[in-house]
């Protein structure tokens, strides 16, 4: 691993990393935050995985959670959203189709499934390196949150691990991308066309076909213009009621998709997640 960059801010150290990644088949660069702390002391670790078209940088440069995980204390890991490189297959002037696009999924077709294997890379190659890398970090408290795409990745990965996480929230995610326009066309370049196959890869239909966690947190803003064809977070609202798994999904008035939306509730998510942490 090497460290590209560090910062203090609000008494931690804001990093940025790059590391060979086995997984993706190249190298790749991701951010932490390690708030202030007492020397030994073990702190809990809050993935936060982005959505389309962004890297680590766009929630560390305007995801404003530093304040937040520094009073809570709370480490949070942001990665990147797609191998990148040399080599690295891509669909230029498709932003929903490779670079920064990943999807989290473990990609099986051509070209794509020579690097695009971000599922495992986010819940096992990188987990690994930030359990040898940051001793503080105590793996075994462990969170997950994400926006959009991640807010899909964030869903996934707790449903696919019972018991690797204690908490799962999200910001406008997308609930069920094997139905979604904006989504369905990854789903079949990465994974074929078998649509039996995407169910693995889709929070509502986890959950239809068994997968639970113990409860979910998700806010959407009403003035998202994804909302209506790519979001749609009322599916997910179905699928967790039908089989009585807690969600509790805020839809705050007048916010649209961006960072200005997450921004104005990643504290409240931080404070959810540190309160699940401690229990």
């Amino acid at each position: 691993m090497e460290t590209k960059s560090l910062w203090k801010a609000h008494g931690g150290m804001q990093g940025v990393y790059t590391h060979a990644s086995a997984a993706c088949a190249c190298a790749m660069t991701f951010a932490v935050y390690v708030p202030p702390h007492a020397e030994g002391q073990k702190l809990p670790v809050l993935w936060y995985l982005s959505g389309l078209t962004c890297t680590h940088a766009n929630v560390m440069e305007k995801g404003e959670y530093r304040k937040a995980a520094a009073e809570h204390g709370v480490i949070i890991v942001c990665p990147d959203t797609s191998p990148r490189g040399e080599g690295v297959a891509d669909v230029p002037g498709d932003w929903k189709l490779g670079l920064g696009a990943g999807f989290y999924v473990d990609a099986t077709q051509e070209p794509w499934s020579a690097h695009y294997r971000m599922y495992s890379y986010v819940t096992a190659e990188l987990p690994a390196v930030i359990a040898a890398s940051f001793p503080m970090a105590d793996m075994g408290r462990q969170g997950v949150f994400g926006h959009s795409m991640g807010g899909h990745g964030a869903l996934i990965a707790a449903l696919k691990n019972p018991g690797r996480y204690l908490s799962c929230s999200a910001f406008a995610p997308i609930v069920h991308p094997m139905t979604a326009d904006w989504s369905r066309p990854a789903l079949a370049a990465y994974l074929g066309s078998d649509e039996t196959i995407w169910r693995k890869w889709d929070a509502v239909a986890l959950i239809e076909d068994g997968a639970r966690f113990p409860e979910l947190l998700v806010d959407q803003g009403t003035a998202d213009s994804f909302l209506a064809d790519g979001l749609r977070p009322w599916l997910l609202e179905e699928a967790c009621r039908a089989v009585s798994l807690p969600l509790s999904l805020r839809m705050q008035a007048g916010y649209d998709h961006s960072y200005y939306f997450v921004s104005s509730f990643v504290a409240d998510h931080i404070v959810w997640h540190a309160k699940r942490f401690a229990a």
